[in-house]
């Protein structure tokens, strides 16, 4: 499950406090030819893997993240505005992508997947995945008698 943290002037996101939202399993199918990518930064810190994706127009709770074995996919559709309906208008010049919008991120194995959580703050989306911790110890080797 993911959470969603409402803007806070803490430094670290895991600290906020958030609301769950549902994460899906979907099998199906997606022809990404008619989709979007979203452009996104990763930044590997030492206890944490950052995910960063700057998406305009769009409220959290019309995001779609899932997250499949170690793929983590975030999608969502950008309506048109109102204003490429209203009788008479041309456009003169289109740039924006106004249809779905998908990116898929093969996750590294060494990450606490149960604790990923995510935030949006003017307009960016920032998912934080802690990474697993392993305690290490030297192990001595003993000599085998024959």
């Amino acid at each position: 499950m993911f959470k969603i943290f409402w803007v806070t002037n803490e430094q670290d996101p895991l600290e906020k406090e958030s609301m769950d939202i549902e994460v899906t399993h979907k099998e199906e199918d997606i022809d990404q030819e008619e989709m979007g990518q979203i452009a996104l930064d990763i930044i590997d810190w030492p206890d944490y893997l950052y995910i960063i994706a700057p998406i305009a127009w769009v409220l959290y709770e019309d995001l779609d993240i899932s997250l499949k074995k170690t793929v983590l996919t975030i999608k969502w559709k950008r309506p048109k505005p109102k204003e490429f309906f209203i009788d008479g208008v041309v456009v003169k010049n289109s740039e924006c992508f106004w249809w779905p919008f998908i990116r898929n991120i093969i996750l590294p194995e060494n990450l606490w997947l149960d604790k990923i959580k995510a935030y949006m703050e003017n307009n960016l989306l920032t998912i934080t995945i802690p990474k697993l911790k392993f305690n290490s110890k030297s192990i001595k080797i003993n000599k085998v008698e024959i």
